[in-house]
């Protein structure tokens, strides 16, 4: 085991030193919001009772990649996501990623190119006080956190 800061976590995921999977990638841009722990501390202490959302990621099958759309008035997503996965529902199009990007303009989401190729793209209010990751794309780590 190895401590990292958010930004060195994921400069060693970009050279396939370590992986974590996207909901980790997404945490570690949220991290990026904070300069210290103390900061992340007072921010998770003042927020606390706030409350939280669940989340279900819908993950759409584009022509060369992945984006998993999140809640939160992004234009992809579903009013009712599949939260069991009693549906089976798969959303896919022979569009390309980039293609797909183009055709909204709100955003929350996660671009998967390949397994160590990753962003987020987030353009929406967080609920709840919460912080939005700062979008990071993981071939260019490029945030402040001194975690």
């Amino acid at each position: 085991l190895q401590w990292s800061s958010p930004p060195e976590a994921i400069e060693r995921f970009n050279s396939q030193e370590i992986w974590f999977a996207p909901p980790q990638f997404y945490e570690l841009c949220r991290l990026c919001n904070f300069s210290s722990l103390r900061e992340l501390h007072q921010f998770s202490s003042d927020r606390a009772l706030e409350g939280c959302e669940r989340w279900m990621p819908v993950m759409v099958t584009a022509s060369d990649g992945y984006v998993q759309l999140l809640p939160g008035r992004d234009e992809l997503y579903p009013e009712d996501p599949d939260y069991t996965g009693e549906k089976k529902v798969i959303m896919s199009t022979d569009k390309k990623v980039e293609d797909l990007m183009k055709e909204n303009s709100v955003f929350h989401r996660i671009v998967i190119k390949n397994i160590n190729n990753l962003a987020v793209y987030v353009n929406i209010q967080a609920k709840y006080k919460h912080k939005n990751p700062v979008m990071i794309n993981s071939h260019c780590s490029d945030c402040n956190s001194r975690l």
